[in-house]
């Protein structure tokens, strides 16, 4: 790559010569990606319990046409659902995911469904008609300078669209509920890791309550997913394309990353781990993510990748981090003890929990705000319900903006 870079030469790589069907066959080049200099070992799973779980099920996955949801359907088809339920609030990513399924299993029972989990008799409805066995909760909102500057949003959907997933898998005997998390609910510096956390907190009650022992809620938590949507990798590739400069928020960043299908592979590797004791209730399920990375090294190898030379070619200008942004991310806690499991790649952490009976009445008066357009009761909320996230200048001045309008 630095000999590549210094004659301004791109790279690419050949298939296995070994793999072509035949002496005449047409040889592809592709290029590098980013993700083959991630320089860790591939994550080694158990296909056989995780095909257990899904072969000849009803499986739904809410934020299907996301990034991950996306890859999850694509991963669920391959293990033969006997109904697969496609669940988004984007007609046009529905439309895609849904196409795509269509020509790659053409014989198999998929379904499309426009709905947004922010409507309880809606996702009520959905459930109820579709009986899923298991249910992947992908949808959210992600995007943390957006949902920074628009927290209600965030709350919304984060919040109380996960509990109207999760009310209703409970009330249709849905065996499983796995609840698709990030490592920025773990100490949030911002809206969106807060409202995760306060999500991962109600699906933690559910599991531990006994009354609810007819569905298991398990929650995954992981990092940043290459190439998903709103990531830095399509930002960077658009700024080399055009000459650059690339922008790096700060030099120290850093960041876990995994491939989309890697993340993937590991969410199902986590729903399929059998944890059926009374004592691994209520634990949230951690990715290993290897050791993080660089964000302007990250920068600097796609800047090799294309032929051009870092800082020589290609600029690199720090423009300061975004509000709600950490220098670094935890995928835990240190005060929530974490030990293995019999999956691979998958820790357990035991984080704190809440009864069911007061997180329901702590969402109970979330959506009273929601409802009332009370940001700054809101943010209040949620910022007692989860001590550790605090409240940083942009979202104060968001408050004051609210309040001022009220007045």
């Amino acid at each position: 790559m630095d000999v590549a870079a210094q004659h301004k030469v791109e790279l690419a790589t050949i298939p296995n010569l070994l793999d072509m069907k035949g002496i005449d066959a047409k040889i592809e080049l592709r290029p590098i990606k980013l993700e083959d200099l991630l320089q860790r070992a591939p994550v080694r799973l158990d296909r056989g319990r995780i095909a257990s779980m899904v072969v000849g099920r009803n499986v739904m996955i809410t934020g299907a046409g996301g990034s991950i949801g996306s890859e999850l359907a694509r991963q669920v088809a391959e293990l033969n659902p006997m109904n697969l339920v496609l669940v988004d609030a984007n007609e046009y990513a529905l439309y895609c995911i849904k196409s795509e399924m269509t020509q790659v299993r053409p014989g198999a029972s998929i379904h499309a469904v426009l709905c947004n989990v922010r409507e309880r008799d809606a996702i009520s409805n959905v459930v109820e008609t579709y009986a899923p066995n298991l249910i992947f909760h992908a949808a959210a909102l992600k995007h943390v300078p957006m949902v920074e500057a628009q927290p209600i949003e965030g709350i919304f959907t984060n919040v109380i669209g996960t509990r109207n997933v999760a009310d209703a898998a409970l009330r249709s005997r849905v065996s499983k509920m796995i609840m698709v998390s990030t490592d920025k609910a773990v100490n949030p510096a911002n809206v969106m890791g807060a409202t995760k956390r306060m999500a991962e907190m109600y699906c933690q009650a559910m599991d531990i309550d006994q009354t609810t022992c007819t569905t298991r809620f398990t929650t995954v938590r992981f990092g940043n997913v290459l190439g998903s949507a709103g990531s830095v990798v399509p930002l960077f590739e658009q700024q080399i394309k055009t000459g650059g400069p690339v922008t790096v928020t700060h030099p120290d960043i850093v960041r876990f990353f995994m491939t989309i299908p890697e993340a993937c592979l590991l969410v199902l590797q986590a729903a399929a781990h059998d944890a059926d004791e009374a004592k691994e209730r209520g634990r949230i399920f951690v990715l290993d993510m290897g050791s993080p990375v660089k964000i302007v090294d990250l920068a600097r190898n796609l800047i090799r990748l294309s032929g051009r030379r870092p800082d020589k070619d290609i600029q690199i200008v720090y423009t300061g981090l975004r509000p709600g942004e950490k220098l670094y991310e935890e995928l835990f806690d240190l005060n929530e003890p974490l030990s293995g499991t019999t999956s691979p790649g998958v820790l357990a952490a035991s984080a704190r929990s809440i009864k069911r009976a007061v997180i329901v009445r702590i969402f109970d008066e979330m959506q009273r705000m929601i409802d009332a357009q009370d940001v700054e009761g809101a943010l209040r909320l949620l910022q007692s319900t989860v001590p550790e996230f605090m409240l940083g200048a942009d979202i104060l001045t968001t408050m004051g903006r609210a309040r001022a309008l009220q007045q």
